[in-house]
């Protein structure tokens, strides 16, 4: 159990301070990305802070909830799709950094989904 609040916790302060960070920054993030417009940072950043806040919540729960992991790993799953999506056609006109910053993110979140599936199969065996 110890590891999948570990995990658990990982991604809800990797996506706080991710979220918080194009909250505050959402002018030179979008300068990075090549856009104007500021409105999808603060949009993903407020949802990234409540997601986080959730999954920071769930990890705190005893006994851990895995259906509610499994939401999460699915949401987590989700966002990895949209992102190679994105990615792969080439949306929203981005930078290659941009691009770039897209992919690692959604490493980074596919590793979060695997890490936190692979906890619930250890609870449940």
């Amino acid at each position: 159990m110890l590891y999948l609040k570990n995990i658990l916790l990982l991604n809800a302060v990797s996506s706080g301070v991710t979220g918080i960070g194009l909250i505050v920054f959402a002018r030179f993030v979008a300068h990075i990305f090549g856009v104007q417009q500021l409105s999808p940072f603060y949009g993903t950043g407020i949802f990234l802070v409540a997601f986080a806040a959730f999954v920071g919540y769930e990890s705190m729960q005893k006994p851990i909830r895995t259906a509610r992991v499994q939401l999460i790993s699915i949401l987590d799953i989700t966002w990895v799709l949209a992102s190679m999506a994105v990615v792969l056609m080439s949306l929203f006109g981005l930078t290659m950094l941009g691009y770039g910053l897209i992919t690692g993110v959604a490493l980074w979140v596919a590793a979060m989904a695997y890490l936190q599936l692979k906890g619930v199969k250890q609870l449940a065996a």
